[in-house]
């Protein structure tokens, strides 16, 4: 059994936002960070491996330097990881990213009992699209918003999390999850993963290992095969500095009122 978790390496948006002429992400420019959903993916699948023995695989689709965030991970609990990067790739959008990625892990292999993981959505698109679009494309059933889970035998119940409740979803493997940042508490690296993860194996897919895979055409990946173009990126700009009032009396709740009042608040 395998638990594959996909990953990301976003951009820090806390920063200021670098675009490139193309209307994509400069990222190189700006400090990466582990997307947030993802790490509680992992921590989904390493809480998963303390309970089976599971092998666990991260996989990301990304530059070279990416091979840095997926050994942090290792360092994690991971045991192995796959890193899919080459020129051919640059500029895919969701679509052409879940084609990638669904066929890096034909690639790894999907067995009966395996279950992928990945986070709700990544923190520079918020879009919440590339996970089901992946189960898509490996035609296998997928749970979004998970919440809690639990392995039964051959099938895995999922408390699913909506807007005014939750509902209990039971599926069988193999299977894809879209886990949210609240399902869990990511664990931390320890000193003996570090030590470890150098030795641990990570395998490079480049565009000639997956170019055999029906998902990998021209007009489907990078960006000319991206169907969906950024027609804009900027850093909002910054709010201007809020008004500190002090005191508890009658005028300055008549100044407070009369403030509101012209900003037609109130």
């Amino acid at each position: 059994m395998k638990a594959i978790v996909c990953v990301k390496q976003v951009p820090d948006t806390s920063g200021k936002v670098a675009v490139n002429p193309d209307g994509t992400l400069n990222r190189a420019s700006m400090a990466a960070i582990i997307n947030p959903d993802d790490k509680s993916a992992l921590e989904a699948a390493l809480t998963l491996k303390d309970a089976t023995g599971c092998e666990v695989v991260v996989v990301t689709m990304g530059p070279p330097p990416a091979e840095g965030m997926l050994r942090e991970l290792m360092a994690m609990g991971a045991d192995r990881a796959v890193l899919i990067s080459g020129r051919e790739f640059g500029g895919s959008d969701t679509f052409a990213t879940s084609q990638i990625i669904a066929a890096g892990i034909k690639k790894i292999g999907l067995d009966d009992d395996d279950v992928i993981f990945c986070g709700r959505q990544a923190i520079d698109g918020d879009t919440a699209q590339v996970g089901p679009q992946i189960a898509e494309k490996l035609e296998i059933p997928q749970i979004s918003y998970v919440a809690g889970l639990e392995k039964k035998g051959n099938t895995l119940v999922c408390r699913r999390e909506l807007e005014d409740g939750y509902m209990m979803v039971e599926t069988q493997t193999p299977c894809l999850l879209t886990c949210l940042k609240e399902m869990n508490t990511p664990r931390y690296m320890t000193v003996s993963g570090i030590m470890e993860c150098y030795d641990k194996p990570l395998e490079v897919y480049d565009y000639n290992a997956l170019k055999d895979d029906p998902l990998i055409e021209a007009d489907t990946i990078g960006l000319k095969g991206s169907p969906t173009n950024i027609f804009k990126s900027f850093t909002p700009p910054q709010k201007g500095v809020g008004m500190m009032m002090e005191g508890a009396d009658k005028a300055t709740c008549e100044k407070l009122a009369g403030i509101l009042a012209a900003k037609h608040i109130i």
